[in-house]
């Protein structure tokens, strides 16, 4: 007979668990054998103890069994095709989900792009889109694989049947402290990205000051574990490991940053930093999927989808696949909430923006509303911030830090404050923020070589 307790002892104790140990205990916060309080004691003692590549692996596999594995053959749909795109996130990260799957599905790339809502400091894909009216976040995986007949492109939250226990854990993990677990956050992404079946998988791993992992060595940490465990389950995979050390494009914020991204899939200015990540990233899912012979053909390939338009043609169908408004990128703005209160920040004295603090930026959005602290919490979609000022600009009472959008002036100032706060402004020149993807780490197969 399985006792959840003796699994819980030998983690708590610093031992390795079996991979049966391991598919029992997660096979159990799925049908209810284990409870809430065992699942957190469980995610502490990982977070305490850590585990091996071997335990993570045996995670994640067994949460992605824990429910529907689709079977794209089956579904009509071209198996090789079939690629899945991640970010372990950043602040103003999120919008790069909703550039890259309307390119690459233009492209020829089928891409479910299972994610989820944001939490704590960083928003997440979902909330974006759910501030569109209408749109339908958590399709069945029946509806599901009909809208990728039709659009070549998705983004979901996860069905009830596609790794059930990612949630059961997750909602677990949000309210004990226990998220930033190397282990954890592994068999959480790539539970559900397998759960898909896909061909391939390329994912952003962020370090940086905006990011979960904010030193450069625990980014790469993930990014080598997230290799390891996609080719031990025989997918081959490319992990980007990108600087988020400052806000990444012009607007945080759900409403706010679908604006950002309706402007730069029609020809609107476009931060180079979101340019050079969507483009590399859509580059690579092109590769696996065997649409390009090289990276640069598909980063080619992915180019022309924007600058042609069908991009943003791609991103409507999408949109109006899952319940949004049809004519959301003939008028974006008049299907966004708009705050009550929006005005520009001045800087405290006038200079060059030196450094930021990214993490009290989305921090801020929480304090605004648009972010939140607990997975049931509702948000504001209307609030945040637009036209941030990035590394090396110059700042004054022309040249603002950014527009801050407030459902009330008591929020806007706290709101100030903080970015203020987050914010050195230097008497001299600095200098740009430098390249966004800062190394690639490829994973081949089943083998598992990483180079």
């Amino acid at each position: 007979m399985f006792q959840p307790q003796e699994v819980l002892r030998k983690k708590r104790d610093g031992q390795e668990l079996t991979p049966d140990e391991v598919r029992r205990f997660v096979l159990g916060t799925a049908t209810g054998e284990v409870t809430d309080a065992q699942i957190g004691a469980f995610t502490t003692s990982v977070c305490i103890n850590g585990m091996t590549a071997a335990e993570t692996e045996a995670l994640t596999l067994a949460m992605r069994d824990s429910g529907t594995v689709v079977d794209w053959a089956a579904a009509g749909l071209d198996p090789r095709r079939v690629v899945e795109k991640h970010s372990s996130g950043g602040v103003g990260d999120e919008k790069t989900t909703v550039l890259v799957v309307p390119m690459v599905a233009a492209a020829g790339v089928t891409i479910p792009n299972l994610t989820e809502r944001g939490l704590d400091y960083l928003a997440g894909e979902i909330d974006l889109l759910e501030a569109l009216p209408g749109y339908v976040a958590r399709p069945d995986t029946q509806t599901l694989v009909e809208i990728l007949k039709t659009t070549g492109g998705a983004i979901v939250a996860p069905t009830s049947d596609l790794a059930p226990a990612d949630g059961a854990i997750f909602k677990i993990r949000s309210t004990t402290a226990t998220v930033e677990s190397v282990a954890l956050i592994t068999g959480s992404i790539l539970s559900k990205k397998l759960a898909v079946n896909p061909s391939g998988i390329v994912t952003s791993v962020g370090s940086g000051s905006g990011a979960f992992m904010q030193s450069r060595d625990d980014a790469r940490e993930l990014a080598l574990m997230m290799s390891r465990v996609a080719s031990g389950a025989g997918v081959p995979n490319v992990q980007l490991l990108a600087d988020f050390d400052s806000v990444l494009g012009t607007c945080v914020g759900s409403g706010i940053e679908m604006l950002e991204v309706a402007s730069f899939l029609s020809g609107g200015p476009r931060d180079p930093r979101v340019l050079d990540l969507v483009l590399s990233m859509s580059a690579e899912i092109i590769a696996l999927a065997g649409l390009a012979d090289d990276l640069d053909d598909a980063r080619a390939l992915a180019l022309e989808q924007l600058e042609s338009g069908k991009a943003a043609d791609k991103l409507q169908q999408i949109v109006a696949a899952q319940g949004g408004p049809s004519g959301f990128m003939e008028d974006p703005a008049r299907h966004i909430p708009e705050a009550p209160v929006r005005r520009a920040l001045l800087p405290r004295k006038p200079g060059y923006v030196e450094s930021m603090r990214a993490i009290e930026v989305g921090f801020a959005l929480v304090q605004l509303g648009g972010g939140r602290s607990r997975p049931e919490d509702s948000i504001d979609y209307s609030v945040g911030f637009s036209d941030f000022t990035q590394l090396g600009q110059r700042v004054d009472e022309q040249h603002p830090l950014c527009v801050i959008h407030a459902a009330d002036e008591d929020r806007w100032a706290v709101a100030a404050e903080r970015v203020l706060d987050a914010v050195v402004v230097s008497d001299r020149p600095t200098a740009p923020a430098g390249p966004v993807v800062i190394e690639r780490i490829a994973g081949a197969g089943r083998d598992g070589d990483e180079r």
